[in-house]
């Protein structure tokens, strides 16, 4: 699967069609032009370097952030060509960078593994941005080329001899296209770590210029290191099982664990690239793993007839795996490459995973007692969910299937524009009632503090009546069963007190809507309100200053006050306002300051939840003796 050294020239790349249409219509090409569009840049030019990574001929990788918005992707691989493509009479440098659907990944001589898509990459985000400037350096020389919002301001020059090789990609993001230019430094270092686990032996480093951050990261022992540093403290059922085999064009890398708990993770990736959303590589893992288990359990006669046979949620509760698998074409769900769709790939996933199970298992009878004593306990589980479940729906039925007695819902039909305010407390849902817009926006309001569903079974949660009104009120379902379609709201707004109570509730939401209604967050419907934390008032002039976005923001905006002048009023719960404060300052779109709750790292998510809400008691004081030196100010 490697390509020789000497064969990388301007005869692979391969010409499809134009660029015209990028700058047109660029959520075509990278999804969207909000954050997660901005950042689908770097990923497409460092996609690129790692191709080189897997062919082989590279071993550093380096993104820097620069103060002034633009970015820096430089790798040591084989640089590419330059010399005159057959095709268009340019440089193929030129040639990548300027002609839609042309690059090495079309020609399998150059690349038979790459995490690029339709060769798109290094055009589009030359398209995109207000200038990309490109170095090569190859053979002896270095080749330089400045373009500007994708046209090339000069022929491509020669700048002197080198004795290095290697590609450096230097661009700004056109901010007449994108919403935002500020990168968020937390993605790329998560980017970086994550390459590093995947391409063991490749060195990453991510830069930051304007926070002075520079981290690098190297791991040798690859995804079995990864996993184990995912697991952390929890408590193993199994062994940590790691395989590397090859099936036909499929290279096979996986590492699985079980642990005890009610959650687990299933990380996916194809040629280094994440599948956040699975597709037929994961498909073929889970199917492995749940036909082996069922028919070794009934071989051994050891299903519970009223139970039945396992289930997909059954065997992914408490497992923890990585599956990547890396091969020649890979046919992904749109550009943004959120789901493998090649067929063919579950099906040699399923047998290597089959084989290897069915022998592990056959020789270790203990490990599959083990595993089998802890997905019993979740199907037990699931039965009994399923018998709460049918015991509301009969309840509901005498009652006409009502909505939760203390949902004031809005009067708009149809999902679009509605919204969904989750409110602490009575006093505070009776205020936004009084405050809201009734044609599009919902209040529920919960009693108290609801149940910490990180360890709590799911038959308990049904039980839990706080609980019970979120998922009749969204209309959804939860976990396997939530489905998108039948969300009721387009919005979903968890409004608390500016207090600690305020934000161990958020917390306590927050929790349930990761492990139990997960799409609601990946598609973005899932937001928090922020209300004011102070009314400012000096004579007729009046100011409410919100949590700052940053150290100095609510500083900052006191200083139009003369503070001996000024009479300052803090807002500790939402009850506190009238109907009309509430409006202006935390319900009204023309006015409101919202967040919208998105995950960046998955891992690191999955992480801080374990800790800031299960039950491993040291690592949530270790963790809060860490972090307590920058709690600038406790408001209790």
């Amino acid at each position: 699967m490697v390509a020789k050294h000497n064969d990388y020239d301007a005869s692979q790349i391969k010409v499809l069609e134009g660029l015209e249409p990028v700058r047109q219509r660029p959520g075509m090409y990278i999804g969207s032009t909000d954050i997660k569009g901005l950042h689908h840049l770097i990923q497409e030019i460092v996609d690129n370097a790692v191709d080189e990574a897997l062919a082989g001929f590279c071993t550093h990788i380096t993104t820097i952030l620069h103060a002034d918005g633009s970015v820096t992707v430089h790798d040591n691989g084989r640089g590419i060509p330059v010399d005159k493509h057959p095709t268009t009479g340019k440089s193929a440098l030129e040639t990548v960078f300027t002609v839609l659907h042309a690059g090495g990944k079309f020609e399998k001589s150059a690349y038979k593994i790459s995490g690029g898509l339709h060769g798109v990459g290094a055009s589009v985000v030359n398209a995109l941005s207000d200038y990309t400037e490109v170095t090569v350096h190859k053979n002896g020389k270095m080749f330089y080329q400045r373009y500007e919002r994708g046209v090339p301001q000069w022929e491509l020059e020669e700048r002197g001899e080198t004795d290095i090789s290697g590609t450096t990609v230097h661009f700004l993001p056109d901010l007449t296209i994108f919403e935002t230019g500020e990168f968020i430094e937390a993605t790329e270092v998560s980017r970086m770590k994550r390459g590093a686990y995947l391409t063991p032996g490749v060195t990453f480093t991510i830069i930051n210029e304007s926070t002075w951050l520079r981290r690098r990261f190297y791991y040798e022992g690859g995804i079995k290191t990864w996993l184990t540093n995912i697991v952390a403290e929890q408590r193993p059922v199994s062994a940590l099982h790691y395989l590397n085999q090859e099936g036909k064009d499929c290279l096979m890398e996986v590492s699985f664990q079980y642990v005890d708990s009610t959650v687990g993770n299933i990380y996916s990736y194809v040629n280094n690239i994440p599948t956040p959303d699975g597709g037929t590589h994961e498909l073929g893992f889970k199917s492995a793993v749940l036909t082996v288990l069922n028919e070794i359990a009934l071989e051994k006669g050891m299903i519970d007839k009223k139970i039945g046979e396992f289930t997909y949620s059954d065997i992914t509760d408490g497992l923890y795996a990585i599956v990547t698998v890396k091969i020649p074409e890979p046919q992904f769900q749109w550009q943004t490459k959120g789901r493998l769709g090649n067929s063919y790939v579950r099906t040699e996933v399923e047998k290597m995973m089959t084989d290897y199970l069915r022998g592990y298992f056959t020789e270790h009878e203990e490990a599959f007692d083990q595993i089998f004593a802890k997905i019993m306990l979740s199907a037990k589980a699931r039965f009994a969910a399923r018998m709460a479940k049918e015991t509301v729906l009969r309840k509901s039925a005498l009652l006409g299937w009502v909505l939760p007695g203390k949902l004031s819902d809005c009067s708009k039909k149809g999902k679009n524009g509605t919204e969904l305010y989750i409110v602490e407390g009575d006093s505070a849902g009776g205020t936004a009632k009084q405050g809201r817009d009734s044609k599009y926006q919902a209040i529920l309001p919960l009693r108290g503090k609801i149940l910490n569903t990180e360890n709590a079974s799911i038959d308990r949660i049904l039980e839990n009546n706080e609980v019970k009104s979120l998922i009749l009120a969204l209309w959804a379902g939860i976990k396997e069963n939530f489905d998108p379609e039948w969300l009721r709201y387009e919005r979903v707004v968890i409004m608390t007190d500016a207090d600690v109570d305020g934000a161990h509730i958020r917390t306590l939401l927050l929790t349930f809507f990761f492990r139990y209604m997960r799409p609601l967050i990946d598609l973005g419907h899932l937001y928090i309100a922020v209300p004011p934390i102070y009314k400012a008032t000096q004579g007729k002039k009046m100011e409410y200053l919100y949590p700052p976005l940053d150290d100095l923001g609510a500083i900052l905006t006191l200083q139009w006050f003369d503070p001996d002048k000024t009479s300052v009023q803090r807002y500790k719960g939402l009850g506190e306002m009238n109907a009309d404060q509430l409006r202006e300052t935390t319900m009204d779109p023309s006015t409101r300051k919202m967040l919208q709750v998105t995950i960046e790292d998955a891992e690191e998510a999955d992480r801080l939840f374990r800790i800031l809400m299960g039950r491993d008691v040291p690592s949530r004081k270790h963790f809060i003796l860490t972090h307590a030196a920058t709690v600038k100010e406790l408001d209790v």
